[in-house]
């Protein structure tokens, strides 16, 4: 009786060791995959910035000497072309001018262009100094019809005169804006609003002396009849 106590109580205590041998293989299978799993993401972050701190100075010394390579291929190149060949180079891109004057001048014509048709002070003063002296130098004892020319006549020439002379220089500076690009550097377009303006300028002037030259002719507005 004794002897069988003794067995079973080996036998349990045997079996008892087993499973738990067994259940704590089981535990190290199941920990292990999240051990690594957790150990993984932290192993690659200590990895990456090492690895591109040693990549980084590699790039830079394989980058460094293909730009020094190209600029010295660029020096060599500059210092086989002769002296004339870098002044063509130099004026191969003119800075040319900025189009401000040929505005200004376009707008300037443009004004001269309608002084001379609407009139402006000069023309007054030297109209009212003519009718003036026509006044003083004519008696009167004179013919109406002398009269007539001397006070009115003369002035309203001068008139036309001082209006002739704004039209032509409206004319002249519209032409001159207009010609300029061709003078002026290959390449470089005229705004076209200069344009526009340079040609109402000139289409002003044209009128204004045609005007002028009629009235001071008499041909148009003539001194009336006095017979």
């Amino acid at each position: 009786m004794g002897t069988k106590t003794v067995d079973g109580a080996g036998t349990g205590a045997e079996a008892k060791n087993d499973q738990k041998a067994t259940e704590e293989a089981t535990a190290a299978v199941t920990e292990a995959p999240a051990e690594a799993t957790e150990k993984a993401p932290a192993e690659a972050a200590e990895k990456a910035p090492a690895e591109a701190a040693d990549k980084a100075p590699a790039e830079a010394e394989a980058k460094a000497p293909a730009a020094g390579e190209a600029a010295e291929a660029d020096a060599d190149e500059f210092d086989d072309l002769t002296e004339e060949e870098l002044a063509a180079l130099a004026e191969e891109e003119p800075e040319g001018p900025s189009g401000v004057g040929q505005g200004a001048g376009a707008v300037v014509s443009v004004a001269l262009g309608l002084v001379s048709l609407t009139g402006g002070w000069i023309g007054t003063v030297a109209a009212a100094r003519e009718t003036l002296i026509g006044q003083l130098q004519t008696s009167s004892t004179a013919s109406v019809a002398k009269q007539v020319k001397e006070v009115y006549g003369d002035a309203w020439q001068t008139t036309a005169l001082w209006a002739g002379l704004f039209a032509l220089v409206a004319l002249v500076t519209g032409v001159v804006v207009l010609v300029r690009p061709a003078f002026g550097a290959p390449g470089r377009t005229q705004a076209p609003w200069i344009k526009s303006v340079a040609w109402a300028g000139v289409a002003l002037a044209v009128i204004g002396l045609l005007l002028a030259v009629l009235k001071y002719s008499d041909a148009l507005l003539g001194l009336p009849s006095t017979s």
